[in-house]
């Protein structure tokens, strides 16, 4: 989601900074022991933003000061080696004129973006927009930092997490999980107050997938951080959901004997999903599946895409046998102790409550399977021979939580012994083990999972939180966010208590982070999908202005992309229910209990 967003109605603190912005920050901003003012650079507005020399397209929006510090202690180990860590390297962007806003970006994956400590290159932030972007469209101190370590390219980004002799790296998974964002928070505050000669008026942090894992275990952990927190397609519960992102080529390997289903096989069916459980809120085709918990559509039951050879209609090469038709079932349901799943008439496996033998939960019918886990993210993740790799970071999980870096891809790096796909002869008990094992490690793993649902000390600082997520998300399965949403409302007094400071948002249709996630259905019988969705800037002003105005999120309204149509976004638990009345206009539409 894009955060470049007008916020006139706060005035600026500043018009430019007290402090030069120069090398002597290096000097006049020694708080501590542990951090270190790496490079400073000024730019006028209009300037190419490059540390290079090299022209680019990206100018200053506005006169900004960038600061990179690198905050200790760090991890000592072989030099090269992806558990060596000089600490967390953090980019901070300061505007002029500041609107007194602080705005921390979260990351993506398992982060370790090495240009946020390169002294070369602009940092990057995950799937949201740049620090130098945010920073010259709103005019607030903007920072994005490495989480504590670099990573070695996104395939086998979790090298940096296990030691050379094979051990758990805790330090590096402490600051991964929590102490990064917490230092960015902290010494983002107190370089603007510095910079600036005055305290920052507000601080937010803003993230998506790892960046709403990141925001939660902020509201967890460190509550005074910030006053608000945008969180998106949240990565919760990462030890259970991220090895069973796994599962659906675990399921290709054992029940199909590792052929790979094709992108248009995975098309077909999902598409047909799409079109037998669209029927929207007013009886109509819409695209996209607004309720997933309703839909039982089975392919195996399905002869427009059973191939005719199986007793079907379906003569196209995208045609689907019974056994890959089941074990489409099997991804939908999730991952389970035996590779069993039961038929879907009786349980789709939606409810955020899991079933006997349910380890964790798949993706909803008719979301985009060939752009998700399944296949590592899109256009990074074929083999020289074409046929698709599984998500590096699930490989690299299991890895990491039987501690056996083999199982993961040849990208994953250790003294021990690299990666060398073992992951393919993992049979279904050894996956429930992998999936046991990361519950046990979770306190090594610094509490990775980010799943505490005690709020109380963030609601009781006054602290405000949305929490959006794409009902059709290729990557995290949104069943384990709502299960986290519906445990915090039983610890924090119920869900109108727990509303007053923390809202949860299903987006029918929306993809993860952004876009839509939904394939097309059937030609002739669904449209395109084209859910309403937030636009950009739209979840973060509803931020502000419940954190400054006091004006709670009571009335947003989603567009299509075509401006065709509006919808009211509901908050959990409440759902949308047409009203009666022109289907294109929001009126028709109510958000019920």
């Amino acid at each position: 989601m894009s955060i470049m967003t007008s916020f006139a109605a706060v005035p600026a603190a500043s018009t430019a900074g007290i402090l030069s912005c120069d090398d002597s920050l290096k000097s006049r901003f020694a708080i501590d022991a542990d951090t270190t003012v790496t490079l400073t650079r000024f730019f006028k507005k209009g300037d190419n933003l490059n540390l290079d020399g090299t022209p680019t397209k990206k100018t200053a929006a506005r006169d900004l000061c960038m600061v990179k510090l690198n905050v200790g202690p760090g991890n000592p180990g072989p030099a090269g080696a992806p558990s060596t860590s000089r600490g967390i390297g953090i980019e901070i962007w300061l505007p002029s004129p500041w609107s007194g806003r602080i705005h921390v970006i979260g990351g993506g994956g398992f982060a370790g973006n090495a240009d946020i400590s390169s002294p070369t290159q602009l940092g990057t932030a995950g799937s949201l927009t740049q620090a130098y972007e945010t920073a010259g469209a709103e005019g607030s101190v903007t920072a994005v930092n490495d989480t504590g370590h670099v990573a070695q390219g996104r395939a086998g980004a979790g090298s940096f997490a296990m030691l050379p002799d094979g051990g758990i790296n805790r330090v590096l998974w402490a600051d991964f999980a929590s102490r990064g964002v917490h230092e960015a928070a902290v010494k983002t505050k107190a370089l603007a107050a510095i910079y600036y000669g005055t305290a920052a008026k507000y601080s937010y942090f803003d993230g998506c997938s790892t960046g709403g894992r990141q925001g939660h275990m902020e509201a967890q952990k460190y509550p005074e951080d910030f006053d608000g927190i945008l969180v998106g397609d949240a990565a919760l519960n990462w030890t259970r959901f991220i090895p069973a992102e796994l599962y659906p080529q675990i399921v290709m390997q054992r029940d199909l004997g590792g052929a790979v289903l094709t992108a248009a096989q995975l098309d077909l069916v999902s598409s047909s999903a799409v079109s037998a459980c669209d029927a929207d809120l007013n009886g109509r085709h819409a695209g996209y599946i607004s309720d997933p918990a309703a839909c039982r559509y089975d392919p195996t039951k399905d002869r427009a895409v059973l191939c005719k050879a199986n007793g079907g209609s379906n003569e196209t090469a995208a045609c689907v046998s019974p056994q890959q038709a089941n074990a489409i079932n099997k991804m939908w349901f999730g991952q389970t102790v035996d590779g069993s799943v039961p038929s879907p008439a009786a349980t789709n496996g939606y409810a955020a409550t899991r079933l006997p033998k349910q380890l964790w939960f798949g993706l909803t019918r008719g979301t985009q399977l060939a752009m998700s886990s399944l296949f590592g993210l899109p256009g990074l993740a074929a083999s020289a021979n074409g046929v698709p790799l599984p998500f590096s970071i699930a490989t690299d999980q299991i890895a990491l939580n039987l501690q056996q870096p083999m199982l993961s891809t040849p990208a994953f790096q250790n003294a021990t012994g690299n990666g060398a796909d073992g992951w393919k002869a993992l049979s279904y008990a050894d996956m429930a083990r992998a999936q046991k094992e990361g519950a046990i490690l979770d306190s090594a793993f610094a509490g990775i999972n980010t799943d505490n649902p005690d709020l109380t000390r963030f609601r009781d600082r006054g602290g405000r939180m949305l929490f959006y997520y794409g009902m059709a998300d290729q990557l995290i399965p949104i069943q384990g966010s709502t299960r986290y949403y519906e445990s915090a409302a039983e610890k924090m007094g119920g869900y109108a208590a727990l509303q007053r400071f923390y809202r949860y948002y299903p987006v029918p249709g929306m993809g993860h982070c952004f876009g839509t996630g939904s394939v097309n259905g059937v030609a002739g019988v669904s449209p395109a999908a084209n859910p309403p969705l937030p636009a950009p800037g739209q979840l973060f002003l509803a931020l502000t202005d419940w954190v400054e105005k006091n004006q709670a999120p009571e009335n947003i309204v989603l567009r299509t992309a075509d401006d065709s149509a509006g919808r009211p976004l509901c908050a959990f638990p409440a759902k949308l229910r047409y009203m009666g009345g022109d289907r294109a206009r929001t009126t028709s539409y109510a958000c019920k209990s």
